[in-house]
Parts: structure tokens; C-alpha cells; sequence
């Protein structure tokens, strides 16, 4: 979008956000915070179906970041010292050891958590703290989890493994639906061992009160777990005293989601429910003694990291942890608030495009950088192959791993619900529901949105180049007489060769 575009934008559009902003405003205060260079990687060209080559826009952040610069000089000054960790006595080992443990205290201060009563489980990712912590709760079977239509898989089939579970509704919008949520903890008062939620939807990007959610599961005996995934990366976590009556017993969050992509993610809570009873992976590093006949375990949070642990993927999360901390989450949620309102607005002035979720600029705030969308008579598959392999962008098409979610905001009748399923069951995902999704991170620009909307408004005008055919297995388009050739930009096999 050239000047004069913008000129005209500010001049026939008003964005009322926070009852104010003029996307002039939007446009100034995005121009003040510039990420751009702490971005690793982001100078990188990738190449075009025509054959060129140019800066790669990535607007797929709910899905993964990619590291800060930071992160990744943190990584290139620890690696010479890497070692393994805990008992070892050789100064690596040593180093290795305090640079883990301090990990530990960093995703601590990060989310807010009192580590003198709490404790922070390093694992794999944030499906894998979901995992343990439905095992470690050991929930009676007269006792119920209470979750929502707006979760991601990975706060939802755990718990189906492991309790009787009810969901939240959603509102028709998409909203976390309080209302119901207020008559499920009357319900089952009681019995209600858990309320499990994610903070921010990585469908629509709605933001759940989650505080006042945790002061009325307390009130009513439960404790209540916060999916951080998609908030951690853009708004502040505070976990809040103990004996606060809105204190979030449980957080989970992903290292790969906050710009530390190295393969580890976190869950805390408190220590008190990690010293009973045994982990469901044993193995070394978690017990204090072991005979022929007794095991006992150890403390936290030993007891529940099982093997040699992750210690690079610590070191880098807790790094990105502690530039989002010195950047300021105030400040990254006001960036985002902008991109999105002016996102927004551009984007449902496009012909055929409907938005899901929240459509207004003006309430931008109430989510994160997160917009689903559809362009009338483009399936979402094809529209995003489009983007990808003739405009350079990096976006994600489909369920989002939400399929309840996102059957509920298309608003598919059961029957087609049903034909879908079918049709997917038996290896054909070529018409399979879904939508766009446009993610920001805290490094994107007005600039990536203009060159994005550009070409969704050539590919709602048929002006694209390509001619593509569905791989019915997976549902996705590819160009055809088209191959990637990846061994310019990576390859294994060089590496190997040491080139």
C-alpha cells in the first residue's frame, strides 16, 4: 500500500479503538515500535512460482515464531559450555547446571508464579505439560473437568482420557460463553476438580477474563489451569498470590510460540500437587533412592523431568522470556492491538471476504493478533497456497487442531458436519471446512499486512498465475509442474558433506 492508498484509508476510514484512534493514529504508533531486526532470520528471500525471489512475510506466528536474535546469540555463547546437568562436577557441567536451574526461576518471574510454593516443569512442548498434568491430578471418577468449545486439542482429548469432561458453549460469535459457564459451576458445584482454559484462542484470538474465571472456580472448589500458548507471546501473565481469590493455579506455555523455538515448553503450578503420588515417566534424574523393591522419589521439579532434559531449549526460552519482559507486554499488546485494528479494517473492505470472531477494529484490544477469515468461492486451502507460493506469505489454512471450534463458526449444520467427517475418515480432505488465519507476532508491520491484502485482492479478481491441483489425501493445493528444489537454502546432506 503506497502513500497515497494510505492517505485515502485515513482520510474515508475512522477506526474507533479505545474510543480514539484514527488509523492515522494506528499508522504513527505502529511506525514508534519497531521489532523488525530482532528477528532472526528475517532478512531471508524466499523464491516465487514465477521465479523470483523476496522477503519472506510470515504472518503464521500463532503456529510458531521464529527466534529472536537474542535468543539465538544466548544460544552461540552457552553451547561451547554445554554439558550435562546436575551432579556432574566438571565446570561445563557446572555452568550447564546453574544456566538450567536459573531457566526455571526466569519462566517463574515471567508468568508471575510465587516459586517458594510453585514449581516449573520444563517438557517438550505445551501439549506435553497438558498430558502431565492430567495424569498428575489423579481426578476421582465422581469428579469433573470443565473446559471450553474454544480450546485447542491439546486442552481438550487429555482431559476426555482422564475425567468426566463438560464444555463451556460458545457464543455465536465465538465468545467464551460466561453464561453457561456461570450455570455449569452451579451444575456440578462440588464435584468440579478442574477448570481448564485457554487464555487466548488460536482460532479467533479471543481473550478469556481469566481472573474473574478463577475467582468464580475457586468460589465454587475448583482450581482452574490457564492455556498460555497463544497469550504468553502476547500479553502479560500474572499468576497472582497464592491466596488470592483470582490466582491461576496452573499455566502452561511453549517456548516455541514465544519466539524460542528450540523444542521445549513448560508447566507450572504448585509444588504440593507434583509430591504426590509418581510421575508417569520414571527413569533417571527422578528419583532420591532406588532398592530392589521401593522407589523414592525425588523433590520438584526433578521428579517430573525424567531423563537428560532439554537444557538448550530451557536456556532459549527462558531468553525470549526475558526479552518479551525487557520489551515490555504492554507495549507488544499495543502494537498488536494496532496491526490488528488496521488489519481488520482493510481486510472487510475486500469483496467476498467474511471474517470470523471479532469483525469490529474498535475491539481489537479484546484479542490478540489472531484473524480467521474466508474468501468467497477460493477454498481456504487454495487461497493459502496462493500466498505462499506467488506473494511470499506464510499463513495457515484449515481446523487450527479446534475442529469443534471451528465447525461451530462456520456454522455447519450436523449433516454437514457429518459429510465431512465421512469424507475425511475415508482419506479425501479435498472439500474439508476451514479457514484462513492471519497471526501477527510482535515484529510485524503495517507493510506485511499491505502486501498480504494486496494479494488476497488479486486473488478475489482471479488474478493469479498459477494453476493448481488438490492432493486429496491432504486437502492442499499445489501448483502443478511445480517442485521445491530446498537444497539452495538447506540440506542435511550438506551439512553432513560440510558444505
Amino acid at each position: 500500500m503506497d502513500s497515497t492508498q494510505k492517505s485515502e484509508v485515513i482520510e474515508n476510514k475512522t477506526v474507533e479503538s479505545n474510543g480514539s484512534d484514527s488509523i492515522e493514529e494506528l499508522i504513527r504508533l505502529e511506525e514508534n515500535f519497531n521489532l523488525h531486526d530482532r528477528i532472526f532470520g528475517i532478512d531471508r528471500r524466499v523464491p516465487l512460482l514465477d521465479g523470483r525471489c523476496i522477503p519472506y512475510v510470515n504472518l503464521d506466528n500463532a503456529a510458531s515464531t521464529p527466534p529472536f536474535v537474542e535468543v539465538m546469540k544466548a544460544l552461540e555463547a552457552f553451547m561451547p559450555y554445554y554439558s550435562s546437568v546436575h551432579r556432574g562436577t566438571g565446570f561445563k557441567s557446572r555452568l550447564s547446571t546453574a544456566a538450567y536451574d536459573k531457566a526455571h526461576e526466569t519462566i517463574g518471574r515471567f508468568v508471575g508464579a510465587d516459586l517458594n510454593t510453585n514449581t516449573v516443569i520444563f517438557g517438550k512442548n505445551t501439549s506435553e505439560a497438558l498430558n502431565k498434568l492430567s495424569y498428575r491430578l489423579e481426578i476421582p471418577e465422581d469428579k469433573v473437568v470443565i473446559t471450553s468449545r474454544l480450546e485447542h486439542h491439546s486442552n481438550d482429548l487429555p482431559w476426555r482420557d482422564r475425567a468426566n469432561v463438560v464444555h463451556v458453549k460458545a457464543t455465536y460469535e465465538g465468545r467464551f460463553d460466561e453464561e453457561d459457564f456461570d450455570r455449569l459451576l452451579e451444575e456440578y458445584k462440588g464435584r468440579i476438580a478442574l477448570v481448564a482454559v485457554t487464555g487466548a484462542s488460536n482460532v479467533t484470538g479471543f481473550i478469556q477474563p481469566i481472573h474473574r474465571l478463577a475467582r468464580k472456580a475457586h468460589e465454587a472448589g475448583a482450581r482452574i489451569l490457564v492455556d498460555g500458548a497463544q497469550l504468553a507471546p502476547h500479553r502479560k501473565i500474572d499468576m497472582k498470590p497464592d491466596n488470592d481469590p483470582e490466582h491461576l493455579d496452573f499455566v502452561v506455555l511453549a517456548g516455541h510460540k514465544m519466539y524460542a523455538p528450540f523444542g521445549t515448553g513448560a508447566l507450572v503450578g504448585p509444588k504440593e500437587v507434583f509430591l504426590k503420588g509418581k510421575p508417569e515417566y520414571s527413569g533417571g534424574g527422578t528419583v532420591n533412592v532406588v532398592t530392589q523393591d521401593e522407589v523414592y522419589w525425588g523433590g520438584t521439579p526433578d521428579r517430573d523431568e525424567a531423563g537428560s532434559p532439554n537444557v538448550p531449549g530451557a536456556v532459549a526460552m527462558a531468553t525470549a522470556a526475558k526479552v518479551l519482559m525487557n520489551i515490555g507486554m504492554d507495549r507488544v499488546a499495543e502494537h498488536e492491538r494496532v496491526l490488528t485494528a488496521y488489519c481488520l479494517e482493510r481486510l472487510r473492505s475486500i469483496p467476498g471476504v467474511t471474517i470470523y470472531g471479532e469483525t469490529d477494529p474498535a475491539k481489537a484490544e479484546e484479542k490478540v493478533g489472531v484473524i480467521p477469515f474466508n474468501l468467497e468461492g477460493v477454498p481456504h486451502f487454495l487461497l493459502s497456497s496462493i500466498l505462499g507460493y506467488e506473494g511470499g506469505i506464510g499463513v495457515r489454512s484449515g481446523c487450527f487442531c479446534a475442529h469443534p471450534y471451528v465447525v461451530h463458526l462456520l456454522h455447519l449444520s450436523d449433516e454437514e458436519a457429518q459429510s465431512w467427517r465421512t469424507q475425511m475418515l475415508q482419506g479425501d480432505k479435498s472439500d474439508m471446512p476451514g479457514m484462513v488465519r492471519i497471526s501477527f507476532g510482535c515484529y510485524n508491520t503495517m507493510e506485511d499486512i499491505d502486501k498480504l491484502l494486496e494479494m488476497v485482492e488479486k486473488v478475489s479478481r482471479g488474478e493469479y498465475s498459477g494453476k493448481y491441483q488438490v492432493i486429496k489425501k491432504s486437502g492442499e493445493y499445489m501448483p502443478e509442474n511445480y517442485c521445491d528444489v530446498f537444497d539452495s537454502y538447506f540440506s542435511l546432506d550438506k551439512v553432513d558433506e560440510g558444505k
